[in-house]
């Protein structure tokens, strides 16, 4: 199954650091939290990636173009022609796709242009600004288990994001925007889609988060797998340092592969 992430917004609210690279390569104890993110799904076993680019997305693709070489040791021979020898390196089983979807295309525009990529298979779909420590396998089979053509991952915080109102029976009957006086339940990202979910989707202006969840929930097609564990978004400075505090004491939740 492959994993679709949205990496092509300005990060305006970080704007310290989004000004030199989108917020996905922003780093969190010494690599982008993009990469955070794509260790968290391998570690489930999802090695293939989509990345949505659009703001700076030259960074993003020299970063993925580099990363052998940085993560090898190296020998450069001068005297022989600029020779270089690799002597070891740290690969990732990952198979990953950089697509440019536009500077001003809205989420579910970007969705919508790595359509290509995906094909008529069931696929992943976060946001490249939050880490969680979420069971990816757990909620891949909750998807399977009830058939619907989308999952959500439904995470209880106080933030700027869409409010599910959540039934018994793990469905959502509604998605709506936050308002000021809202706390309770909020789109965790981390979700899972069928591909017919292309069809709700007009084109670049079209925000994924309004009129295609509004839909699917109306029409009982959108289901919430609550997940009560970690769950943190890199929206600002503060949120920065507080997951590199998580890093530097050795209490990072979502980083399970480093004892793997």
């Amino acid at each position: 199954m492959k994993v679709v992430i949205l990496a092509g917004g300005f990060g305006t609210r970080i704007s310290e650091e989004s000004h030199l690279a989108p917020k996905p390569m922003i780093e969190i104890g010494g690599k982008p939290i993009l990469w955070h993110i794509m260790k968290e799904y391998s570690y489930y076993g999802f090695q293939e990636f989509v990345i949505c680019c659009g703001y700076k997305q030259h960074v993003i693709k020299q970063w993925f173009a580099d990363y052998y070489l940085y993560n090898s040791d190296v020998t450069f021979d001068f005297t022989q022609d600029n020779k270089m020898t690799v002597h070891s390196n740290v690969a990732e089983p990952w198979k990953v796709t950089l697509v440019d979807t536009g500077l001003n295309t809205m989420t579910g525009g970007r969705i919508k242009r790595v359509q290509p990529y995906i094909g008529e298979e069931t696929f992943m779909l976060t946001y490249g600004d939050g880490v969680s420590d979420v069971d990816i396998a757990k909620l891949a089979e909750f998807h399977k288990s009830h058939g619907r053509m989308a999952t959500l991952t439904a995470v209880s915080i106080r933030q700027q994001f869409g409010i599910l109102d959540i039934e018994s029976d793990h469905k959502i009957s509604s998605f709506r925007e936050k308002s000021h006086s809202d706390g309770g339940v909020i789109n965790g990202g981390y979700m899972v889609l069928e591909p017919d979910i292309f069809e709700y989707i007009d084109g670049d202006d079209t925000v994924f988060e309004k009129r295609p969840m509004e839909k699917l929930a109306e029409e009982g097609q959108l289901m919430a797998y609550r997940h009560r564990g970690f769950w943190k978004c890199m929206d600002t400075q503060r949120d920065r340092k507080q997951l590199e505090d998580l890093i530097a004491g050795k209490n990072a939740p979502w980083m399970k592969w480093v004892d793997a």
